[in-house]
């Protein structure tokens, strides 16, 4: 297939396009290299990626309306895995207007783009952070999603509503993943698991949010591109007992799914954290805050669904992934 992956300089972006192109397929990377944070990272993936056969990348932001059109026109994707996004929860509360312009118009680009080339399946990033105010655990597609914590999260969630109105209106097969708390080599540095290990490494203090008492259900890069692969090669179809009489929020009458996408198995921040130390053999320095603006204290994603429909079983755990992480940001950085 020839498969347009926006983001493609991001973390999970890279990873993605790395497995399709291995696999056959041909890919057009998109992403603009923005500084949200070191471009450098960014760069270092595209060295990672560029020599691959089958792989090349387009310099451009998701937000440039008639490049994207053209782009669309030009390259006939087959089908799109859309991961360019502004990302962060914290960052949102900075600067909102960013999240407007990439996650709500952005995305409306690539909905057009799918839509006038006649693309065969719209795979994209949602979040767990949409369930927002929502403490039934674990959480599920088919609980409520109406009452986020965070912009971020809410143009996630505004995602979401715009590919069923596409899959509705136009009959584009769209599938919707939500992440949760992606980690591994290539990592992002805004996340802790990067911020971490390099403060312990270097000697200096760590933030803990919320006295370390978050639960996160902590997912392997690898894990996770599992999942967007199996999802990428099903395009989504109307469900046969969908009723609007009692609508199901993880599905619909239209060619849309909705699915969880993480490692079932949440983990405390403490624990996480004392699993960095133990790969570098030195204890952190803990600075304990309370909860941030637009956090929530637990994650737990129920993949019941996916499982079933696409066969995704989690397989790494946090005792196996974060060494590998450690030993990417060694090898990476030359520590």
């Amino acid at each position: 297939m020839k498969v347009l992956v926006t983001g493609a300089a991001g973390f999970i972006g890279s990873h993605v396009a790395k497995l399709l192109v291995g696999r056959g397929d041909e890919v057009v990377g998109l992403d603009n290299l923005n500084d949200y944070y070191d471009p450098a990272l960014k760069h270092a993936r595209l060295a990672w990626l560029n020599p691959l056969p089958g792989f090349r990348c387009v310099e451009m932001d998701v937000g440039e309306r008639d490049r994207m059109a053209a782009l669309f026109a030009a390259e006939k994707f087959d089908r799109v895995v859309h991961l360019a996004a502004q990302a962060g929860v914290r960052y949102s509360l900075e600067n909102p207007h960013a999240y407007v312009d990439s996650n709500l118009i952005g995305f409306l680009n690539v909905l057009e783009g799918c839509r006038h080339a006649g693309v065969q399946h719209l795979v994209y990033a949602s979040s767990s952070s949409v369930y927002g105010a929502n403490r039934t655990m674990p959480f599920s597609v088919h609980h409520n999603v109406d009452h986020p914590l965070s912009l971020y999260a809410a143009t996630k969630k505004a995602n979401e509503l715009m590919a069923h109105t596409y899959s509705h209106l136009y009959g584009i097969p769209t599938t919707g993943l939500r992440f949760f708390t992606v980690y591994g080599p290539w990592g992002r540095p805004d996340m802790a698991l990067f911020l971490f290990t390099r403060a312990i490494l270097e000697g200096k203090p760590i933030e803990v949010f919320n006295y370390g008492k978050h639960r996160r259900d902590f997912t392997f890069i690898d894990d996770i591109v599992d999942g967007v692969i199996r999802v990428l090669d099903r395009p989504a179809a109307p469900s046969a007992d969908w009723s609007g009489e009692h609508p199901d929020p993880g599905s619909s009458a239209a060619p849309y799914r909705i699915y969880n996408i993480g490692n079932n198995q949440p983990v405390e921040l403490l624990r996480y954290i004392e699993i960095i130390e133990d790969c570098i053999g030195r204890k952190a320095e803990k600075i304990l805050r309370p909860m941030q603006p637009g956090d929530v204290p637990d994650t737990y994603a129920d993949v019941d669904d996916l499982t079933r429909d696409a066969g995704y079983r989690p397989t790494t755990p946090v005792e196996v992934g974060v060494p590998r992480f450690v030993e990417w940001y060694r090898g990476h950085y030359g520590l």
